[in-house]
């Protein structure tokens, strides 16, 4: 049986008109006004409400083994929140652990999300190079269509790769066609400030960002954009061209020293990308002094940070410099989790929760405050991370033969953030009391409601995994 969606204002990243959208075997087959369509079709009033693509989630870290636990969302629980939320596809990241095989970690990641409601894909972390792990990124891009590779700048001595094997994965990047993601962060100068600042008993929660500063975000990502030139630089017999450098995906980003990189790299014609998250936005570095431990919730890397660094990051999403606005999404209870560094902030696993509020947050801060319009809203919540990422247009896109994935968002709802009524499954919510305009009505997942009025209708292992092609800028 299909549905229809009646009498909302369908909005994509270029268009905003009111029509219906009528869904039959899983994709889009119409969308216009007063769409006909056959006897017994299932019918969902949209009117007064916004009708958008489901939300791309391109940055999660779903059971996550990380720091001596495992973040506290797996593939169902988190794919349900994000359905929750408006949030249809998530992309999360195979990480291996340094030494191992990029397959045997692969085939690690595949079974656990089998359990997952919604659709799913992965980027493959390199951390660590060799011929081995050369061979293995060429069998994961051609045979398993994981078309993007994660570095980490960060986590020296475990998960981070040094400037040696960074060049190994850009090169090998570059003669795939693949795209590079990558975590900006000096790692050994963080390693260097975090023993300074244990030494002299500095180990509460907010000394975890004093000892991840910008300067050190900025100074990784304008090395990693440099060291994409590399690795073009004399294949065709003359010097590095910039709009020829491996292209760059800058995960979460936070600060001015590294937009600035940004910009420059861009000045010059080469291919990088920008992501940022909810809390980048909306938080700044005061949360680390909440009292009783409580600014444990908040470590994560990099850091939130000072004030100032939020408008700079919002005048790049409202201008188009940023591409995506993603959650990185990792959390980690603080009953019984986070509370391993209660004597060390070294030891607090770093992560927290966002799938579920993302599109909330960006409506009611974005949106609502003249920020953005709804189409940005849409490029930077689904369209954008469509196209970088080689699923657009079966995601990312409200038209005939796209994914019918969609939802519903009614702007005159209001509503306020807490752990008490979240779906995450954690027990603090980093956004806590903030208000919201509007909420998510109704989630449609291959054509199927999926959440409606507060419920949720979600299949255990109702996700697919989406292999992906064309994820080279």
């Amino acid at each position: 049986m299909g549905i229809v969606i009646r009498g909302g204002t369908v909005v994509t990243s270029t268009d905003q008109l009111k029509a219906d959208v009528y869904c039959e075997g899983g994709v889009v087959r119409a969308v216009g006004k007063d769409v006909e369509v056959p006897a017994g079709t299932q019918v969902v009033d949209a009117s007064g409400q916004y009708v958008m693509p489901g939300g791309i989630d391109a940055h999660t870290h779903m059971e996550l083994p990380f720091m001596g636990t495992t973040s506290s969302d797996d593939f169902f629980t988190g794919t349900a929140a994000g359905v929750a939320g408006g949030t249809t596809t998530i992309i999360d990241f195979i990480i291996p652990n340094r030494n191992q095989s990029l397959l045997e970690a692969r085939d690690f990641w595949m079974n656990n999300a089998k359990k997952a409601c919604a659709d799913y894909a992965f980027h493959m972390a390199v951390t660590w190079f060799n011929d081995q792990v050369q061979k293995e990124m060429r069998h994961a891009f051609h045979e398993d269509g994981i078309q993007s590779f994660k570095i980490f700048m960060a986590y020296r001595g475990a998960i981070g790769v040094d400037d040696v094997e960074l060049i190994g994965v850009l090169d090998t990047a570059h003669d795939l066609g693949a795209l590079v993601t990558s975590h900006c962060e000096h790692g050994d100068a963080v390693v260097t400030l975090q023993n300074r600042l244990a030494d002299r008993g500095l180990l509460t929660p907010k000394y975890h960002a004093q000892s991840r500063p910008a300067y050190l975000e900025g100074e990784a990502t304008n090395r990693v954009i440099n060291l994409a030139l590399a690795a073009s630089d004399g294949r065709n017999g003359h010097p590095a061209r910039p709009h020829e450098a491996q292209p760059v995906y800058i995960v979460h980003l936070t600060c001015r020293e590294a937009m600035d990189a940004v910009y420059a790299a861009r000045r010059r014609g080469q291919p990088v990308l920008v992501e940022t998250c909810p809390q980048y936005l909306l938080l700044d570095d005061s949360v680390y002094e909440k009292p009783d431990f409580e600014g444990a919730a908040y470590v994560m890397s990099p850091p939130i940070r000072p004030k100032g660094h939020q408008d700079y990051l919002w005048d790049a999403l409202s201008t188009g410099a940023i591409q995506h606005v993603a959650t990185d999404h990792c959390p980690f209870r603080q009953a019984d989790q986070k509370v391993m560094g209660r004597n060390d902030f070294r030891k607090i696993p770093n992560g927290a929760a966002g799938v579920e509020d993302r599109l909330k947050l960006l409506y009611t801060y974005g949106v609502a405050t003249g920020r953005l319009t709804l189409q940005q809203f849409v490029d930077v919540t689904s369209t954008q991370a469509a196209k970088i990422f080689g699923l657009y247009p079966r995601k990312g896109t409200i038209a005939p033969g796209a994914d019918a994935d969609l939802y519903l968002y009614d702007p005159a709802a209001t509503g306020r953030i807490s752990a008490a009524t979240h779906h995450q499954k954690v027990d603090r919510n980093i956004f806590e009391g903030f208000e919201v305009k509007g909420k998510v009505s109704t989630t449609v997942l291959a054509g199927r409601v999926q959440y409606q009025d507060g419920q949720l209708r979600v299949e255990r292992g109702a996700g697919r995994y989406l292999k992906r092609t064309g994820t080279r800028t």
